[in-house]
């Protein structure tokens, strides 16, 4: 297996139709406790170890899913509110060195998440079909559809989890 993509990489065909994209948000809104689940009862060293070789802590990957998912959220905005917005990027391996990922309690993040996603998921059950066609520009990725940008964070929540549970499964935790 590929510690890097334990579930393998994301794909998207450009195909979606309601009921499959109402499964993507439902997944959205669970994610909050999976990830809650996966990191549950782990020791302050268990935390600061990383889910593979020269990858980021589980601290790290839990405090980077909110930072990620309120990016989105607010590209989600942007594209429903803007005529094909181009969106800021970030880096993200430098966010993930900043002292806060490195020393701040899950529970923060954790809390911040599950807010983040009722929020989240209330605006993108709000949304009617036809606006999931609507796009942003990223300037390193080019056009991107929300129904893809949807499915993809479906997939980067399962994604973070599993390198939780398959680090936890590899040791035994």
């Amino acid at each position: 297996m590929d510690l890097r993509y334990p579930i393998g990489e994301f794909s998207f065909s450009g195909a979606q139709s309601h009921d499959e994209r109402a499964v993507l948000i439902a997944e959205i809104a669970d994610m909050p406790k999976w990830l809650r689940a996966a990191v549950h009862g782990l020791t302050p060293e268990q935390l600061d170890t990383p889910y593979r070789p020269g990858g980021w802590t589980v601290r790290q990957l839990v405090h980077h899913v909110p930072e990620s998912h309120m990016n989105s959220y607010i590209r989600f905005k942007l594209a429903v509110t803007e005529d094909q917005p181009t969106i800021k990027p970030y880096f993200e391996d430098r966010w993930a060195q900043l002292q806060d990922s490195l020393d701040s309690p899950v529970e923060l993040s954790l809390d911040l998440l599950e807010a983040l996603h009722r929020r989240w998921v209330s605006f993108l059950r709000s949304l009617k079909d036809e606006d999931f066609d609507r796009t942003f520009q990223h300037p390193e990725l080019g056009v991107v559809s929300l129904k893809k940008n949807v499915a993809l964070y479906a997939w980067h929540g399962r994604h973070h989890v599993a390198h939780i549970t398959a680090l936890r499964e590899r040791m035994g935790w």
